[in-house]
């Protein structure tokens, strides 16, 4: 019987209890039998699932000739895709009856691309043994048929029926993968749309991958950088659990296939582990739950390390358990991350997780033997996550973007007055020096206008700080649009201001300037109280002026504005022209 996605969840989160009660149906007493399988006609396809008898070897030992000679009196039962032994440590064997018409090429095909070592046996019309090998044990490029998955050929051009025995041998997990048999037509195009896809999907992530550790350099962004090793860890797992990476990367190197089985799902899973915390920073919460965290990392990178040694099957017990409360702790800080709500950016990165969180289930609980091999076991994580990838680098780019935004507004903080807006003292000697510079290469003048509100004193005297913290600015703006092109306006004093005029420039026309600004103070703004009008006082000078730096040029500026008496009826003073 199937078992519908919730009752996979209910197993998952009661395992314990439901060990030793999940346990297959009770033996037949009597041996079972398989009916024969007459290959061709119109079906390019067919199960081996209720056509095939299975017996399990506890010892590993028995030869293709004594499980042969022995015959039906081994228990032999039916294997049906629910059913699935506990049992490891020793070998599996399969057994089917199957007729191949003349002139056609049929395959075996093993739905995993996991398991040590995989073995078919035959006899041909000599009663010889043809024997096929394939597995994680051996080389791609040695196996029978080479390709991402243990598959192997059924006997060309004889129509008898012929009993076919099948060995699978893998002491980390039991046998539950689908054992179909395919014809050649069928055959391949299945293998050229999977690596299409296959193609496609590890492209995506290849490409987030290096993007994220990019931006990571780039901005030293922590969180990016820990996305950059998630992604690399998860897809990298995934390359060696789809049997990809043996097929295309190390087909002649089986040595790598052992390693690339253990660090998944664990190493995938503690960079997941850390690249959540980098977002929701527990330690805002609580240091021990920082702490907590921390050491559920550390524990299962150490049991991945110990599986890598040992590779048995309480190693890999221990990884998924391990690796089943990491899953409960991201979807512990998502969530609260969520609901503690100071960054919207984790409400996008708790959407992106919840299918993997959702598919993740299944591959775990399958491998805790609590359900059978199906497509969401073997290739659900694949379609979540490529829903998450794109919406987590979305996330992240999000995040990165406030980031530099909140920078670049400290900086210009650093640069800008905070009442007017305008740029200080010292970002206007910088620009100065810069136009100098400019000025002084090209032969041509630029200008400096010391602005002082006069009357700043009076007002805040009778009105009030408010009153007189309103007229800066208000003088800010008038100053703003009287500013043209490239000149820039500054705050230099408690209620001076200076304008640069970038050169060229001409007497008249910043003498022209002058009295814009001294006409714009004048008007009447309902922000003032009692519709006062602001009275600027004003020097201009033409520059470069003799050996002046631009601190120097400044301060003359500025300095000269003491010489204009509060009572004066010339506003406007121009020093050296």
């Amino acid at each position: 019987m199937r078992r519908s996605a919730l009752g996979v969840l209910v197993a998952f989160l009661g395992w314990c209890a439901s060990f030793g009660g999940a346990a297959h149906a009770a033996q037949p007493a009597a041996p079972a039998t398989a009916p024969l399988l007459a290959l061709g006609a119109s079906a390019p396809w067919a199960s081996l699932n209720g056509n095939s008898l299975y017996w399990f070897d506890p010892s590993g030992t028995a030869t293709i000739d004594r499980v042969e000679a022995a015959g039906p009196t081994l228990p032999w039962q039916v294997r049906h895709r629910d059913r699935h032994d506990r049992q490891t440590g020793g070998a599996l064997w399969l057994q089917f009856d199957a007729a191949v018409p003349t002139g056609e090429h049929w395959y075996l095909e093993v739905g995993v691309a996991s398991y040590d070592e995989v073995q078919m046996f035959y006899r041909d019309r000599r009663g010889n043994w043809v024997v096929q090998q394939s597995g994680t044990n051996r080389a791609v490029s040695d196996w029978a048929v080479p390709g991402r998955l243990p598959t192997f050929l059924l006997a060309i051009d004889d129509p008898r029926p012929i009993r076919y025995w099948v060995r699978v041998q893998d002491d980390r997990t039991e046998f539950s993968a689908p054992t179909t048999l395919l014809r050649e037509d069928a055959l391949l195009p299945s293998r050229e749309r999977e690596q299409f896809l296959f193609g496609a999907y590890f492209g995506l992530a290849a490409l987030v991958c290096v993007a994220a550790l990019a931006n990571g350099l780039l901005y030293r962004d922590r969180g990016y950088l820990a996305f950059s090793l998630y992604t690399l860890l998860l897809g990298a797992g995934q390359l060696g659990r789809a049997g990809i990476a043996a097929q295309h990367l190390w087909s002649d190197w089986p040595g790598w296939n052992g390693v690339a089985l253990a660090l998944w799902p664990g190493a995938a899973t503690a960079a997941a582990l850390w690249y959540v915390k980098v977002l929701t920073e527990p330690v805002r919460l609580s240091r021990a739950l920082d702490l907590g965290v921390w050491a559920l990392i550390a524990a299962l990178l150490a049991a991945v390390a110990v599986d890598i040694v040992v590779a048995t099957h309480l190693s890999v017990m221990l990884v998924l358990s391990l690796t089943g409360l990491s899953l409960l702790a991201i979807a512990g800080m998502v969530v609260w991350g969520w609901l503690d709500g100071q960054d919207p950016v984790l409400r996008v990165v708790a959407l992106a997780f919840l299918p993997v969180l959702v598919t993740a289930l299944f591959p775990l609980s399958r491998g805790l033997g609590l359900v059978p091999s199906s497509t969401l076991t073997r290739y659900g994580l694949f379609y979540a996550t490529v829903l998450e990838l794109p919406v987590l680098y979305y996330a992240m780019h999000r995040r990165l973007m406030a980031r530099r935004e909140s920078e670049v507004r400290a900086r210009a903080l650093a640069r800008t007055d905070a009442l007017t807006g305008l740029p200080h003292r010292r970002g206007m000697v910088e620009r100065l020096q810069s136009s100098l510079a400019h000025a002084r290469s090209q032969k041509q003048n630029c200008a400096l206008l010391g602005v002082r509100i006069s009357n700043l004193e009076a007002l805040a005297l009778e009105f009030g700080k408010d009153a007189a913290e309103k007229a800066l600015v208000i003088a800010a703006s008038h100053l703003r649009r009287t500013s043209v092109d490239f000149d820039l306006a500054a705050r230099v004093g408690e209620r001076e201001f200076a304008v640069l005029m970038e050169a060229p420039v001409t007497p008249q026309a910043v003498t022209s300037r002058a009295q814009h600004v001294v006409a714009s103070g004048l008007r009447p703004m309902e922000a003032l109280p009692a519709a006062l009008t602001l009275k600027f006082h004003v020097t201009a000078a033409l520059l470069p002026a003799s050996a002046l730096d631009g601190e120097g040029s400044l301060n003359w500026v500025i300095e000269s504005l003491d010489q204009i008496t509060p009572d004066a009826k010339k506003l406007i003073r121009n020093l050296n022209f």
